[in-house]
């Protein structure tokens, strides 16, 4: 039975414009479109973002929905542990999971990481996204980003090779990682990674589509790989040890931070390197995946950064330095 004093959860769809256009080997677009989830309690209001992904069958429309199925559970008491049962992983469910984590911390006075017990974020270096485009399209805006020290590269399939040594020439003193979205295939697969190799970057993102990158266990790899859309959360890890080195941990896959955090633990356990990732989205987004980056090799987190503005409070960056969220903002 629901009281005066039961949480209130409230859904909302915004739109947030991108500065020019973010361009992958799916497609282009011009705008975020973010579902935010609110829990009110005792005039305290707890937030979360998420980005629904068509690639895994989602939509802004289909997550809402799904948040609104559960305000009731949310009025009678649902908490994050009891969420991991009744709701599956994906973006809906990590809107939901990181608004009760961040009321929990407004309730308590306290800052996320010190209730669960985990060290406190820092101030760290996120990657700078190179939108797909021609040679010299990407070779210009890498130019423009040159002074920054980690480019994630993203490339599409044929001519990857004349595409990242344009790059390349473009940011020569740039640490590279490279993200194919599934684009390569197994005939192109060493090439591809060859031409990766010789232009010095560090880490090829999902170079196969999931569910057939198999060929990654057959081949020498001339540098590390890592999964994104072959992984998703805890389950997902162990089947994929022979054919990645490190793992990818978006909030929106794993179905927010409790899974996230857990599912960080035990890839550190298995061997595995940790890239943090976002989708682009605002600073509400990327303030949860804050608490990743003291496990993480690599931070991906620039989504702010391409947007054409950002939401109030947002995050701090000092060109690709990215600090931890005031409590303002987040948790």
């Amino acid at each position: 039975m629901t009281s005066a004093n039961s949480p209130n959860l409230i859904g909302n769809i915004e739109q947030w414009p991108i500065a020019g256009s973010f361009t992958i080997s799916r497609g282009a677009k011009t705008e975020a479109v973010v579902v935010v989830a609110e829990v009110r309690r005792d005039g305290l209001v707890g937030r979360g973002e998420c980005v629904p992904y068509p690639r895994y069958g989602e939509t802004p429309e289909a997550a809402l929905a799904a948040l609104r199925a559960m305000q009731e559970a949310v009025a009678d008491g649902l908490d994050r542990m009891a969420l991991q049962a009744a709701m599956p992983p994906g973006a809906a469910r990590n809107a939901l999971d990181c608004a009760l984590l961040d009321l929990e911390a407004k309730r308590s006075g306290r800052r996320i990481w010190d209730l669960l017990g985990r060290r406190a974020p820092e101030p760290c270096v996120t990657a700078y996204t190179i939108s797909l485009g021609s040679p010299p399209v990407m070779a210009d805006a890498a130019s423009r980003a040159a002074h920054r020290p980690l480019l994630k590269v993203k490339l599409g399939g044929d001519g990857d090779g004349e595409r990242i040594r344009a790059v390349r020439k473009a940011a020569p003193q740039s640490q590279l990682i490279v993200d194919a979205n599934e684009a390569w295939t197994e005939s192109n697969l060493e090439k591809n990674l060859a031409a990766c190799a010789a232009a010095g970057v560090t880490l090829v993102e999902q170079p196969l589509p999931a569910g057939n990158d198999q060929a990654l266990a057959r081949i020498d790899r001339p540098l590390m790989v890592c999964a994104d859309e072959s992984v998703h959360d805890r389950t997902s890890l162990e089947a994929l040890r022979d054919c990645y080195d490190a793992v990818n941990i978006k909030l929106d896959k794993t179905g927010g931070l409790t899974e996230a955090l857990a599912m960080a633990d035990a890839a550190r356990a298995l061997g595995f390197d940790i890239m943090v990732g976002c989708m682009v989205a605002t600073s509400l987004s990327m303030a949860p995946a804050m608490l990743l980056t003291p496990q993480a090799r690599f931070v991906d987190l620039d989504g702010p950064l391409l947007l054409a503005s950002d939401r109030d409070n947002g995050l701090l960056y000092e060109d690709s330095l990215v600090y931890p969220p005031d409590a303002v903002l987040w948790g």
